[in-house]
């Protein structure tokens, strides 16, 4: 999380930077330029997680994750030397992105299916609030550290990349052996895998409404693609502010999944998490209207934190009410779900901003988050209704 977080901040910078400066863009047809990088990431997210989904059902999840990261190694070795030898081409930038996407796409599904594998169900809550924990602090140290690396030599960040994922993949590695999956799951034709994944989540509301309600939150709500917009333009602190403004919501959602991990919740979780997206929202058009550089991290963290807490709630009972031989799966649907409202939402927010500004666009954003959240709230009474972990479907 550490690399990856950190390597997406500079990559958007860079490529924002070098359509001002080099192609001499305007913001608006930089912005534009952003919101297609996230396209171009999202492409093959959509494309591959369905196939994701099914690997890390019927192959080592260790395995399938670590081979992920090394395709990882090749986009940062790749970006190191065209950053080194000044190679300013935007096409370039964009093939590396949308490996970085491919090479996602098959992390998060093997990564998100190994902790039930390995810790008890009675202490599952408290297990995925520390691996929250985990994932929000590389979050929050990634963008930060690798805005300086990036303001000290533009390569560095991708030589760090590289080194970094080394140690992950010996980490992940390290895990003890998952257990094989289920003698039919392997006679089972892949594509009809695929497909009893999607209709397994089709027919639990439960999951169809946390899932799509992720989707479209985030797909409107998320300001993260405008920010080297905001630090270059607006509010004036470079590569040196982006980094902070990066790792902002990471501190937030940190300090949430810490909490969580002493005390996890117990009462009222749909209820809350419905609450916790509304503030995301909010969150994120205070940040929009924000043109102070220190008020601007209070709103991010903010925006983290709301986050951090819905994502909390949606992740343990998705992670509880999903059999095993279906995680891998279910958890490559909600991956895509959550890729397409990131990658898809910088595409919105670089439309956006090309029709709004910069500001109105992240308003805008905010204002929809908070719609859907209501209109989501209205149409799946099943997530109002969740009381519990145990009982997630208590009336």
């Amino acid at each position: 999380m550490i690399s990856t977080n950190g390597m997406v901040v500079v990559i958007g910078y860079q490529l924002y930077d070098v359509a001002r400066g080099e192609y001499g863009m305007s913001i608006a047809r930089a912005a534009f330029a952003l919101g297609v990088l996230g396209l171009v990431q999202f492409l093959p997210l959509f494309v591959l997680t369905p196939v994701a989904g099914v690997v890390a059902d019927r192959f080592d999840r260790r395995r399938v994750a670590t081979m992920a990261m090394m395709i990882d190694m090749v986009v940062a070795l790749g970006m190191a030397l065209i950053t080194t030898f000044q190679i300013h081409n935007l096409g370039a930038i964009y093939a590396f992105a949308a490996l970085h996407g491919a090479a996602r796409v098959f992390v998060r599904p093997a990564m998100a299916a190994i902790a039930p594998n390995v810790v008890p169900v009675k202490v599952m809550p408290r297990a995925i609030a520390m691996g929250s924990m985990a994932m929000q602090i590389g979050t929050m140290i990634g963008p930060a550290t690798y805005g300086f690396l990036f303001a000290t030599h533009p390569s560095l960040p991708y030589w760090a990349t590289v080194a970094i994922l080394v140690g992950g993949s010996v980490a992940t590695m390290a895990i003890r052996q998952m257990p094989p999956p289920p003698e039919e799951a392997r006679r089972t034709h892949p594509v009809r895998q695929i497909v009893d994944g999607f209709v397994f989540v089709w027919k639990e509301r439960f999951l169809l409404g946390c899932i799509t309600l992720d989707l479209f939150a985030v797909l409107l709500g998320g300001a993260t693609a405008l920010l080297p917009i905001y630090a270059r333009d607006i509010l004036h602190v470079g590569a040196e502010g982006l980094g902070p403004m990066r790792s902002a919501p990471a501190i937030g959602a940190a300090i949430v999944a810490i909490l969580f991990s002493v005390r996890p919740l117990a009462k009222n979780v749909g209820i809350k998490m419905l609450v916790a997206v509304a503030v995301y929202g909010a969150a994120t058009v205070a940040f929009g209207l924000s043109w102070n550089y220190w008020l601007s991290l209070v709103c991010l963290a903010g925006v983290g934190a709301a986050d951090m807490y819905s994502v909390f709630i949606r992740t343990t009972l998705t992670q509880l009410k999903t059999p095993d031989e279906m995680r891998g799966r279910v958890s490559a649907i909600s991956g895509v779900a959550i890729s397409a409202s990131n990658e898809l939402g910088e595409m919105q927010s670089g439309l956006a901003a090309s029709l709004l500004g910069p500001v109105g666009a992240v308003v805008f954003g905010g204002v929809g988050a908070i719609v859907v959240t209501g209109i989501w709230a209205w149409g799946f009474p099943e997530l109002r209704r969740a009381r519990s972990f145990s009982q997630s479907d208590d009336a």
